[in-house]
């Protein structure tokens, strides 16, 4: 295996956690009902589109003219977005910067929407300690296609086969071993760092 000299990590629910249940078990305080509105309004599929590029006012735009009885919660995901990002995960952010004080080469590689993103980077600031970010937002494109791991390598000139990749889906984590880089999957800051020193990382 060759020797690691990138690691790239992913950003939500690896050194940041996200969860959209946060502000919306107070507005929607029933389970059912919000479990319902999650898997039948703004589903997952529906907000990786914001991912993938698109702008809010076109997001909700298409909600609204298919649910318009649900207008004042589509207008709440983006509303109080902020919440769900609620902190970081401060012992995740230490691996990071240790690894960056050791001199390794870390950058951010996220499926964020482009204007979150600008919020998130104003307060969080470790998120700039990195030499750089891909944010899917910006560059229309998410994992796990391999065309944003091929970005990321062109525009961080990295060795994809001395590149780790850290994330927390295993579809990401399966994409990024596709594009021909080593990868493994975050389960928490205790075993990263256990797959780090198997992978003959300094930590």
């Amino acid at each position: 295996m060759t020797e690691i000299r990138h690691i790239v990590f992913d950003i939500g629910k690896v050194l940041v956690h996200y969860d959209p249940d946060l502000p919306f078990s107070r507005l929607i305080p029933d389970p059912a009902e919000r479990r319902w509105f999650f898997e039948n309004v703004c589903t997952p599929e529906w907000n990786i589109e914001q991912d993938r590029g698109r702008d809010w006012a076109e997001a909700e735009a298409e909600l609204l003219a298919i649910h318009p009885d649900h207008a004042e919660n589509i207008r709440n995901f983006r509303r109080h977005w902020h919440e769900m990002v609620p902190h970081a995960y401060d012992d995740s952010v230490a691996v990071m910067e240790r690894l960056i004080d050791g001199g390794y080469d870390v950058t951010l590689l996220t499926n964020w929407a482009a204007d979150t993103f600008v919020e998130a980077r104003s307060r969080f600031p470790f998120l700039e300690k990195p030499r750089g970010i891909t944010i899917s937002g910006e560059i229309k494109a998410i994992k796990p296609d391999r065309g944003i791991y091929e970005h990321h390598v062109r525009t961080f000139e990295l060795v994809p086969a001395a590149t780790l990749f850290i994330d927390d889906s295993p579809k990401n984590v399966a994409g990024a071993k596709a594009a021909g880089w080593q990868a493994v999957l975050f389960v928490g800051a205790e075993p990263l760092e256990a797959d780090l020193r198997r992978l003959g990382v300094t930590v």
